[in-house]
């Protein structure tokens, strides 16, 4: 009979600071986690690289949990079970694992099916350890089950990049058959896209690189042009995934009357100031976007499962989970990349 490890790879954050700066360190040796009460072991079978783990390791996002492993992307496999864990999951099943990881269940915002904006709230990645390693642990209530017909590869990226696309693109109010503008296409864009493709609507891509435009275009985008640009029609709706305030302005530029620009990230540069009339006016709308609730990612995954999605997820090792993200911060990747161990 086999015996468990007991010590496992992990990334940590050694020092946040820019990519340049090495602030990732790699412990070969890491005690292998214990479930917890109401806790699942997971073995990580592929972890997506998300911008949100860009901005907890460059220090963009306060430190939670000091030299924290990253990942909250995380597609793996049930190894054990905490006490008290429910009868949910089972030892070899396939498991996901995501941003939101722990929500207090009886302040208001809870009470009224709105705990992504709970106070009390805690994430993967950022306030725990996540799937920058060989395992990671996930409660029990916050752990999703999986759509058939994926690799693991193509499971993980789902589990943020689609599930906070999947929001974005409900805080739009995109109407059926409308005009949607998505700024940036990386992970989260090219997977919302698609999405809005299967819904109908009609979707113009402005991103900075050619190789992300090419994708969105092959995926079934009306047009694809430059980050600023304006698009060739005018926008029932957007959503800026690209962490750039001054993209803010050309997004509402673009919105017909009554139009809505959904933000989709947690951390935006500075917003440039706005002329009421060429922004504003006519009733269009900025609205943020906070993290998701579980009935967000189990809505999408079932989404995932009648529509299967085009994921893009260029691999890395686990070993070169440094490279990923600096190949992230300076616009290398078109798609979603995963870690492999």
């Amino acid at each position: 009979m086999a015996t468990e490890p007991t010590t496992m790879r992990a990334w940590r954050v050694r020092r946040p600071g820019p990519m340049r700066s090495q602030p990732l360190e790699l412990d070969t040796r890491a005690p292998v986690p214990q479930p917890a009460s109401g806790e699942l072991l997971v073995a990580v079978r592929a972890c997506g690289v998300c911008r949100t783990d860009l901005h907890v390791t460059e220090g963009d996002l306060d430190v939670h949990r000091p030299h924290v492993t990253p990942g909250h992307e995380v597609m793996g496999e049930v190894v054990a079970l905490g006490p008290d864990a429910g009868d949910e999951f089972a030892v070899g099943d396939r498991v996901g694992v995501a941003w939101l990881r722990h929500t207090c269940g009886v302040c208001d915002y809870c009470q009224r099916g709105a705990e992504n904006l709970c106070p009390y709230s805690l994430y993967t990645g950022w306030d725990a350890d996540g799937g920058y390693a060989d395992f990671t642990t996930v409660p029990a209530a916050f752990a999703h089950r999986l759509p058939d017909g994926y690799t693991d590869s193509e499971l993980a990226p789902l589990l943020c990049a689609g599930i906070i696309g999947y929001r974005s693109l409900l805080r739009a109010e995109l109407p059926p058959g409308g005009r949607l503008g998505l700024y940036g296409f990386g992970g989260s864009a090219h997977i919302t896209a698609q999405v809005a493709l299967a819904q109908g609507a009609e979707v113009h891509v402005m991103t900075r690189g050619a190789d992300a435009r090419e994708l969105a275009l092959g995926l079934g985008a009306a047009s694809a042009q430059g980050a600023a640009d304006p698009p060739p029609v005018e926008l029932d709706a957007a959503i800026l995934f690209a962490p750039v305030g001054d993209l803010v302005l050309p997004a509402l530029e673009a919105l017909d009357r009554g139009g809505t620009l959904a933000i989709a990230g947690i951390h935006l540069t500075d917003i440039p100031a706005l002329n009421y009339q060429r922004h504003l006016f006519q009733e269009r709308q900025v609205r943020s976007v906070t993290s998701n609730t579980r009935t967000d990612a189990r809505e999408f995954l079932a989404f995932a499962g009648r529509h299967h999605i085009e994921v893009t997820t260029p691999e890395y090792p686990l070993g070169q989970a440094d490279r990923a993200l600096t190949d992230l911060a300076e616009g290398r990747i078109a798609g979603a990349a995963v870690l492999l161990p």
